[in-house]
């Protein structure tokens, strides 16, 4: 394992802490807790609706039992359907209890449990009413579709959720473009909207009582309320109001490109160091299309950067922007930033583009003297992106920087390099950081990388607590 390791030195006149800084504001832990119990309390709603319009006494038949519990499926899975959207609607309070890592990722099990209750909705539906009609299995599925109001939308609807799932399979989603995927992936609000007439027009449970339908309408109002305020409104007002342009675009090394952005929305943005934005460039086709980029250094309030690597489309085109190009931002978003700090003493840890929101951390946390290590992980010496400027920040805010350099252990899930093979995840780590487990410790880098690198934390004696992670892939 090839490492430099600088040790920390005493904050010098020319340290980043002189700048205006704007302190994230710590994040209330009760909004987590209060987050979880609404979306227990809508399904245990849900349930009690069902049990009061007859759910229960439907089950003493065949074709009442199979009718019932498909009744049940249905509303379920249109429950968590809707409380998918509320998780990706970018709603400020949901973002900032779980941030976008952890969302997302909630997001993934809500819609797997939401799909395959779905069809467990069609198919107890449809079996249910052909075992108490004439019409047979497929007489009954063809009465459904033509004779029911609003059943070709919920099948045209069930099509664009099937789309959505099955490109979301991580097999199939790593064959996609970003781009391409993120496309596909605006079907599921399509998916909802046409299921809504089929719900509202012949759903038994919508329509059995004023509560049902009121308490329906209500949770699909307040979800396209929130995607239209928090995902379209709130940004577009945010930069047609205070304008963003690219100042200069730089080349930190082959296949990795930072852009400056600037203007008077700088400060009304108030982002903290380590956070992410979704960006739009207006330089031609494609731009509708947004990439999530974290800051590569700390907002001042006048200018943001971001860092990139070409990995797609959307990150190669950073490199021929030009200064003067209009630049539309959602955000801020994200957990990976001094507000969730719990100890004094904190851990950085980043691999390859990674090392990005690491980076503008290392330039904001306030620290003394040996608060602060910061682990660089590349495969080569010529990867470590931003890797000068680590050097003169930690020297200048008396961090200690550490870079782990090498091609990783082959066959094996690790943090480590080749060269460190002999090594478990944990004892390299504390060998690196023998007082890790007295840190919080802040990650980002591929997500194999990141698993690796929490598990050997954890072994460490860290609490699962202490650490805090950022995925951009789930």
């Amino acid at each position: 394992m090839t490492t430099i390791d600088l040790p920390p030195a005493m904050a010098s006149a020319a340290s980043p802490a002189t700048r205006p800084r704007v302190a994230p504001r710590p994040v209330p832990r009760w909004w987590r807790d209060a987050s979880v119990t609404a979306f227990w309390l809508v399904l245990l709603f849900v349930t009690a609706l069902w049990v009061a319009h007859g759910g229960v006494q439907d089950l003493g038949s065949l074709s009442g039992a199979l009718t019932s519990v498909g009744r049940l499926t249905g509303l379920v899975a249109s429950a968590l359907l809707l409380v998918q959207v509320f998780l990706m609607a970018r709603i400020p309070w949901f973002e900032q209890a779980w941030g976008q890592d952890e969302l997302a990722r909630t997001h993934r099990l809500v819609g797997f449990t939401s799909f395959n209750l779905l069809w467990a909705h069609i198919v107890l539906i449809t079996l249910g009413y052909a075992a108490a009609s004439t019409l047979g299995l497929w007489g009954t599925i063809v009465d459904f579709v033509l004779n029911y109001p609003g059943m070709l939308l919920a099948v045209a609807g069930t099509v664009a959720l099937c789309l959505v799932v099955v490109t979301s399979v991580r097999k199939a989603r790593r064959r996609l473009r970003y781009e391409s995927w993120h496309l596909i992936h605006l079907y599921g609000y399509l998916g909802a909207g046409l299921a809504l007439p089929h719900q509202l027009w012949t759903g038994q449970e919508f329509l059995a009582s004023t509560a049902s339908t009121v308490f329906w309408w209500s949770l699909y109002a307040a979800c396209a309320a929130s995607v239209l305020v928090f995902r379209v409104g709130l940004p577009l007002v945010r930069s047609l109001r205070s304008p963003l342009r690219v100042v200069a675009v730089h080349e930190e090394a082959p296949g990795v490109t930072s852009v400056v952005v600037g203007g008077p929305g700088v400060a009304a943005l108030r982002p903290a160091a380590g956070q992410f934005f979704q960006w739009r460039f207006v330089d031609g086709p494609g731009w509708t299309r947004a990439n999530p980029y974290s800051l590569s250094a700390a907002p001042d309030g006048q200018h943001l950067r971001v860092t990139a690597a070409h990995v797609g489309e959307g990150t190669r085109r950073l490199a021929a922007l030009r200064p003067g190009t209009r630049v539309l931002v959602e955000g801020p978003y994200g957990r990976l930033h001094a507000g969730v700090r719990t100890r004094q003493k904190v851990l950085l840890m980043g691999a390859g583009i990674g090392i990005t929101p690491i980076r503008a951390m290392l330039e904001d946390l306030e620290q003394g003297p040996g608060d602060v290590v910061v682990v660089h992980r590349a495969s080569s010496r010529d990867q470590l992106v931003h890797g000068r400027e680590l050097v003169e920040l930690a020297g200048a805010r008396g961090a200690r920087y550490v870079t782990v350099e090498g091609r990783r252990v082959p066959g094996r899930d690790t943090w480590l390099p080749a060269s460190a093979a002999h090594l478990s995840d944990a004892e390299a780590l504390a060998q690196l950081v023998p007082d890790v487990a007295e840190r919080d410790v802040f990650l980002c880098g591929a997500p194999a990388w990141m698993d690796a690198a929490r598990r050997a934390a954890l072994a460490c004696g860290v609490p699962a607590a202490h650490i805090h992670l950022e995925r951009f892939e789930y």
